[in-house]
């Protein structure tokens, strides 16, 4: 086993070196679209197509939509099923790895298809539920005039949901962008974004070809088939860990045949990035922030187990 180590390391860095330029693209075409969109009409976000537009919006591969979707919930500004929703349909990472990876490419529609699905279900069904038990919430208008309108998705993130008195205001991922360079913006932080995710990759494909190697390819498969009703629950438990390598190793180990397509639903459901953390910084709401945890869990497990019954 310890003499087929190098083996097993030169085989994880030929599955993982292919998919950085694919990666890096990805992450600069997110880093444009990210600074140019005109998010003007965000206040959608409020009525009653929120789960709707907010599991669209949780689809886009940025975790800074869960941070955002965390911040616009504490402040009343949108209710309990768009917060689900929005959740429900971030994957983090999820779909830059399947389009990257070539053959895992066929999966992202049925990938997009499922989450937008689970979101809008999810999200309108606790509004219904919170309805029916005398918990409905009326959303605060959010606010519209400014000295100077933001247009720009990093603007409307900062000024309407992170901006406190006292406080470095600074975007989801931990940076300010207001004297970003172009360099930094569009060429630096993708590159070192795409560095870490690879990183994962190449940890979990290390880990994987190990295993394969060690059991066998058909031993492994059958192993995995004969616990596909006990994958979801491990998936969720890993995709509420806050942090991106929990997206790579769910969406990795699917497209390395460990897991079936319901489990990694499942656990990419679980992953609601760092929104979970934001909530949780509130501690006199500690018993809503657990409950909000648990039913994430139960749902997204719930949703493995139907995949893997009829899929």
């Amino acid at each position: 086993m310890i003499k087929d180590v190098p083996k097993f390391l030169l085989h994880a860095l030929e599955d993982t070196l292919p998919l950085l330029p694919w990666v890096l693209l990805i992450y600069m075409l997110i880093e444009l679209l990210e600074s140019k969109a005109d998010l003007r009409r965000i206040n959608r976000f409020g009525n009653k197509m929120g789960p709707l537009i907010g599991s669209a919006t949780g689809l886009i591969p940025q975790c800074g939509f869960s941070v955002m979707a965390a911040k616009l919930f504490e402040q009343k500004y949108i209710t309990l099923g768009t917060l689900l929703a929005i959740f429900m349909a971030t994957s983090d990472e999820a779909f830059i790895i399947m389009l990257s990876s070539g053959e895992g490419a066929v999966w992202v529609l049925p990938m997009l298809g499922a989450k937008i699905l689970i979101g809008v279900t999810v999200g309108y069904a606790a509004d219904l539920f919170m309805r029916l038990i005398g918990r409905g919430q009326v959303c605060v208008e959010m606010p519209t005039a400014y000295e100077e309108a933001p247009q720009t998705t990093h603007e409307i993130f900062i000024r309407n949901y992170l901006a406190e008195k006292d406080v470095d205001v600074k975007c989801a991922c931990g940076r300010s962008h207001t004297t970003d360079s172009v360099w930094k913006k569009y060429v630096l932080y993708p590159l070192w974004h795409t560095l870490q995710v690879a990183f994962f990759i190449f940890l979990v494909n290390f880990v994987l070809t190990a295993v394969v190697h060690t059991v066998g390819e058909p031993k492994f498969e059958a192993f995995m088939h004969s616990n596909r009703f006990v994958q979801p629950f491990l998936t969720c438990a890993i995709g509420l860990i806050p942090n991106c390598a929990s997206s790579v190793v769910i969406t990795e180990t699917f497209l390395s045949h460990g897991i079936t397509f319901g489990s990694c639903v499942a656990g990419l459901c679980a992953n609601a990035g760092m929104g979970f953390v934001v909530l949780l910084k509130n501690t006199k709401k500690w018993k809503r922030n657990l409950a909000l945890i648990g039913a994430s869990y139960v749902i997204s497990v719930a949703v493995g187990l139907l995949f893997n019954i009829f899929a």
